[in-house]
């Protein structure tokens, strides 16, 4: 897989007087940087010139940066568990849906190594400051939704191996494993994107769910 680098785009600085910067350009621009660049690398002075504003300016919507991760992690985990309640609700085979779930769920974490990192992979958390209750709760509604759909596999007597819970979280921790390799090693000489994904998800449930 190849990976190319781009450098964050720099907007010109914005004039006084112009009104309040909505918080939805902080947040877009951060996340740019912090993809690019890293938690560690992405700086407050970095996010405040992407927008165009001061670092003084920036800091009247913001606390510092373990906050805009905060708010960028919970909006992209909302983003998940929406399109988990999505696939969720349609009528279709129990089967099909936990595995447009999973594919889900990894192109989420590819999209936002940054956030998925601080959701799921334990860093940058603690530079990142402690977790809001109302995100942790949407983190934990997000596996669950995806838990009830291979409950129901299971109350059909589908399931090759394992109990509900435990075919569930096997199901979810080999994805992360993909997810979490190629967020953190991004220069790797992965193959195909699609490919992992879908040979992934074949393997996976080829070997848990009986046809």
């Amino acid at each position: 897989m190849s990976v190319t680098t781009t450098t964050p785009r720099r907007s010109a600085r914005k004039a006084k007087g112009d009104g309040h910067l909505r918080r939805a350009e902080i947040l877009e621009a951060a996340e740019r940087i912090f993809v690019a660049e890293g938690y560690e690398g992405a700086t407050i002075r970095k996010i405040a010139d992407e927008v165009g504003v001061s670092s003084t300016a920036l800091y009247m919507h913001f606390q510092d940066k373990g906050c805009i991760l905060l708010e960028i992690c919970e909006r992209t985990l909302r983003l998940l568990f929406e399109r988990n309640s999505e696939i969720a609700a349609k009528p279709l085979d129990p089967v099909v849906r936990v595995r447009m779930m999973l594919e889900a769920y990894m192109r989420w974490g590819l999209q936002h190594p940054n956030a998925y990192q601080l959701v799921y992979s334990g860093r940058p958390l603690a530079a990142a400051g402690p977790w809001p209750e109302d995100t942790r709760d949407l983190s934990t509604q997000c596996y669950e939704s995806f838990r009830n759909v291979v409950r129901e596999i299971a109350a059909a007597g589908r399931l090759r191996t394992g109990a509900p819970d435990s075919a569930a979280q096997v199901l979810w921790m080999s994805c992360h494993g993909v997810v979490a390799l190629m967020a953190s090693r991004p220069h790797f000489g992965w193959a195909d994107r699609d490919e992992l994904i879908e040979v992934t998800l074949d393997g996976l449930l080829n070997g848990v769910v009986v046809d």
